[in-house]
């Protein structure tokens, strides 16, 4: 499964971005899909995650109420809706992918998820 994420760049803070994540997987739909990010000299970490039909939606704290993950099955693909955007959320964005089931602790880990992306870099300037 090839992940292509996109839609990064250059913002100031308060501004907002919209990240895409497409894939020529056509099973698409049986894949949970997750946004991490990796700031510079810091560990990969969990952003969002939707399940199968978006009906399970999980944020990390530190963008609940700013971030929204949505998915499009029919264009396969996958979006990262980020407003109200602040310095710290500076890092390079990566999409990833899975099928297998997955419990509320599993949605948040690197190692849950087989597939990923190439990344695209979000810059927040202050």
């Amino acid at each position: 499964v090839q992940l292509q994420a996109s839609g990064g760049g250059l913002v100031q803070a308060g501004d907002s971005l919209r990240l895409s994540c497409t894939t020529s997987e056509r099973t698409f739909s049986s894949y949970f899909m997750g946004w991490f990010r990796q700031a510079p000299g810091k560990e990969r970490e969990f952003v969002a995650a939707s399940s199968w039909g978006g009906a399970i939606i999980y944020y990390a704290d530190s963008v609940k109420g700013r971030f929204t993950i949505s998915r499009d099955n029919a264009k396969i693909a996958v979006y990262l809706q980020m407003s109200d955007l602040k310095p710290e959320d500076t890092a390079v964005y990566y999409c990833a992918a899975d099928t297998r089931p997955k419990s509320y602790s599993d949605y948040s880990r690197t190692e849950e998820y087989d597939y990923w992306g190439q990344g695209t870099e979000v810059t927040v300037s202050s």
